[in-house]
């Protein structure tokens, strides 16, 4: 059973409500101050999965590549357009902030954490590590709910079905990978974290959006690395 994923979903769902309905009581200056703690957090989480890379190389050019992907499919507008869309539908005040809410359906919906988490989950049952990311994504939706509204809630719904969809795959995506493909795919996570991170604190606005393809290039490409590079070097 995806214990992990649906206690996730569900803590975002929460927190988006709590955080639509209490913003109005929170003054500008606490949410702009809990809006660096939670990018700073962010950072943080993404260089610890930095440090697990096996080969850097790898990991960059699929960053390169996984980029130029997203930037030629328009991938950040398409996120974007079904932000908006998400925004008209729920009632009360709609998201304006559209730079936000991108950042915020990135780091539900795609971060390393979550994706990587709802493949152990689904292969043997470990739901540690989507409970832990649980208990950051409820306070950091409460806070982003207090800017972007009930929105927020609704980012649940691609949540679960992204995740739901890993969980179920999980045990033939996870048979096909080797711990150099995991550690190299959760340093791309990673540095699309840190990016966020840097977005969420409004230090640089990083197309996160369009970095997504490369957690997906990352695995042939560390493959390939590891297997015809790495014993030519």
């Amino acid at each position: 059973m995806p214990i992990g994923v649906i206690v996730n979903v569900l803590v975002v769902a929460l927190g988006g409500f709590i955080g639509s309905v209490a913003g109005g009581r929170l003054s500008e200056e606490m949410k702009e101050k809990l809006n660096l703690i939670f990018g700073v957090c962010a950072m943080g989480l993404g260089i610890s999965s930095i440090v697990l890379v096996q080969n850097m190389p790898a990991v960059v050019l699929a960053m390169i590549l996984g980029t130029i992907v997203g930037i030629v499919i328009h991938l950040g507008r398409h996120i974007a357009d079904g932000g908006r869309l998400m925004a008209k539908l729920v009632p009360g005040k709609a998201a304006t902030d559209h730079a936000l809410l991108v950042t915020t359906i990135v780091l539900f919906c795609a971060s390393g954490t979550g994706i990587y988490g709802s493949i152990v989950s689904g292969m043997n049952g470990d739901h540690s590590i989507l409970l832990a990311k649980s208990v950051l994504d409820f306070f950091t939706a409460i806070i982003f709910a207090c800017s972007l509204g009930m929105v927020t809630s609704m980012i649940a719904i691609p949540q679960a079905v992204i995740f739901l969809a890993l969980f179920y795959c999980a045990r033939l995506i996870f048979p096909l990978t080797t711990p150099a493909m995991i550690n190299d795919f959760k340093a791309c996570g990673g540095l699309i974290l840190l990016a966020t991170g840097f977005r969420i604190t409004k230090m640089h606005d990083f197309p996160v959006a369009d970095m997504i393809p490369a957690m997906i290039l990352v695995w042939p490409i560390s493959y390939a690395w590891t297997a015809w590079i790495v014993p030519l070097l």
